[in-house]
Parts: structure tokens; C-alpha cells; sequence
């Protein structure tokens, strides 16, 4: 079963920044496949909560989130790393990051 996590990054720098969002209770592995979506959060400093029926932004400076890894296992912190990327603005944004894990991979290939 899927399951999302909305992950919020106030006043994110133009330009990459790594991050990691630690998932306490719940089990990932390195194994598991997940996709992450971003867009910009409206409002000013401060603005940030638990709301997750806000709508957010499709309008404005270009966010994007890139190498998404999932981590987890006997010796290792549950969880997910990923590049978040601002892109056509000089100005720090609110960020919102949405992570979604879906169950392990059954299998691999190599082409």
C-alpha cells in the first residue's frame, strides 16, 4: 500500500540542495520504490503548518526534485534522500515536497 508524506523546505536558495526526511515507525528499505513531486507553498515565513488542503502553486520559480533514494534497514535510520532544485528565481521560495513510497521492488533488470 502506498502511503505520502508532504515535507515542507521554507526559504529554499536558488539552485540544489540535498535533504533527507527520516520516516520513524514505518518500513522502508533501500528496496523500496518511491516518487516525489515539489511545487511552490504559498505564503510568507511563517506560513508553514499542517494543512494539507492548501492548494499549492503551479505558477512562478521552477521547482523539482531530483535522485530520490529510499534508505532503511537493520543499521540504518528509515527514510529518503533527495536533491531539491530551484530553478528561474534569484530569491529564496517555500517548497512543499510530497513523497510517496510504494511497496518494494519485486525485481531488477539491466539493460
Amino acid at each position: 500500500m502506498a502511503r505520502s508524506f508532504r515535507v515542507f523546505h521554507p526559504n529554499q536558495a536558488p539552485g540544489a540542495q540535498a535533504k533527507n526526511f527520516n520516516i520513524n515507525g514505518f518500513d522502508i528499505s533501500n528496496g523500496h520504490a518511491v516518487l516525489a513531486t515539489a511545487a511552490i507553498f504559498p505564503g510568507g515565513p511563517g506560513s508553514f503548518g499542517p494543512d494539507l488542503d492548501l492548494r499549492l502553486q503551479v505558477h512562478g520559480p521552477i521547482v523539482w526534485v531530483s535522485n530520490i533514494v529510499p534508505h532503511g534497514g537493520p543499521n540504518e535510520a528509515t527514510g529518503i534522500e533527495y536533491v531539491v532544485h530551484v530553478d528561474n528565481t534569484s530569491t529564496p521560495v517555500n517548497v512543499a515536497v510530497t513523497l510517496t513510497v510504494f511497496d518494494r521492488c519485486e525485481g531488477f533488470g539491466v539493460v
